[in-house]
C-alpha cells in the first residue's frame, strides 16, 4: 500500500538531504543520498524507509 508522504530535498554539496513525513501518522524520516539520484528513486527510498519504521514500531 502506498502511503501519502511529504518530501523535502535539500542539496548539500554533492549530496542531498531528504526528509519525508507520513501524512497519516506524522512520522518523520531522513536520509542522505548522492545528488544525482533520480527523484523517483528518492521517493521510493523514502516510502520504503517510512514503511520499515512504521512496521518496526508495531512489533
Amino acid at each position: 500500500m502506498e502511503r501519502n508522504i511529504f518530501i523535502e530535498v535539500k542539496p548539500i554539496g554533492n549530496m542531498v538531504s531528504v526528509i519525508a513525513i507520513d501524512e497519516e501518522t506524522g512520522k518523520e524520516i531522513s536520509f542522505i543520498a548522492p545528488r544525482n539520484t533520480p527523484a523517483l528513486s528518492l521517493k521510493m527510498m523514502a516510502q520504503k524507509k517510512i514503511e520499515y519504521v512504521l512496521n518496526k514500531n508495531q512489533s
